[in-house]
This record gives structure tokens, sequence and C-alpha cells, in this order.
């Protein structure tokens, strides 16, 4: 199956190698995106080698072929996966907003295709009004959440704001693909 894997610029953004990388192991194919941010944590060229795909940064990222490239990708996903997800992320595709090919993409998708997201952020950007909202607005378009853990986070707080464990993504991946 093609799944499109977003990652945006939380500390968390390193966990999407691993997770990349587990889910060619299972046979799927995965091409990257991610925001500018999120190459502060993980190198492009590191999900590239994962996955033997190119990954979309920039719209200058999108010169392979006449096709944007973030079409192509929303045209071909059998599921789209994000994450990390940040706050910032969740806030522009509850408003629509598209400043990248990541967020571009989502707006992209077909309807029918299945979107999962996993969050990390500080718990109490997390737990913020605002926050809730924006998730509540994706919950309603469809979006499925892997929720954030409890435990350390990067910021020296101790709380709900951690990425859920691989397994559980990978395992919420499993169960909203369609059947091969």
């Amino acid at each position: 199956m093609n799944i499109v894997l977003g990652i945006s610029g939380s500390i968390a953004a390193y966990k999407a190698a691993d997770l990349a990388s587990q889910l060619v192991k299972r046979g799927h194919q995965v091409r990257c995106l991610m925001t500018n941010s999120a190459c502060e944590f993980v190198t492009p060229l590191t999900l590239q080698t994962l996955t033997r795909h190119p990954v979309l940064v920039s719209w200058e990222d999108e010169t392979q072929s006449w096709k944007p490239g973030h079409i192509e990708l929303a045209d071909s996903a059998d599921l789209f996966l994000v994450a990390p997800a940040t706050a910032s992320l969740l806030a522009e595709f509850a408003n629509g907003l598209a400043p990248d090919p990541l967020t571009s993409t989502y707006l992209a998708l077909p309807r029918t295709t299945p979107v999962i997201v996993a969050p990390a952020m500080n718990g109490k950007m997390w737990n913020h009004p605002a926050t809730q909202r924006n998730v509540a607005v994706l919950k309603a378009d469809g979006v499925h959440f892997v929720e954030p853990a409890t435990g350390d986070l990067a910021c020296g707080y101790q709380g709900v704001g951690r990425l859920a464990e691989l397994t559980d993504i990978l395992d919420a991946v499993e169960s909203k693909l369609p059947h091969r």
C-alpha cells in the first residue's frame, strides 16, 4: 500500500525515521513530506534512504514532474499519516491553510483517503482550548487520532503530549488501510 508520511517540527520527528523504516519492512511504499522545521530534527536524506523515495519539503522540490508533487502524492495515497503533528500543523489542517507541500497534500486528498494523525507537543499546548477545538474540527472531518502518550516530555515537564508508541501508530495504520 502507498502511505504518505507527514512529519512536522517536533522533537519527536526523529522517531519518524524508525516509523518509516518499520512501514517499509511491512511491505508498504512510503513517501515522506516534511515541514521545514522538521528538518531541524531529522534530515530528508535519512528518510529518503529508508524509503527509497525523494522527500518533499519545499515547493522547490516539486520539479520532478509536470504534475505538482503534492497533487501526485495525494492522488496516490492509500493512507495519509502524520507523525508527529504539532499544534501549529493541527491548526493549519483544521483551518484549511496550505503554506507548504505537507498541508497542501492534506487538502488535496480524496475524501475517501484515511487520515491518521499522531500529535506530539507540550501538555499545556495539547490541552489548550484552541488545540482541542482544532482536534474536534479534524475529528468531525473524519481524521483519526492516535492520542498522545503520557510521560516525560522533552521540555522537562511530565504529562500528556509524548508521541504515541510506534506500535500504537502502526496498529492504527493497519486498522485503517484498505485490505489487500
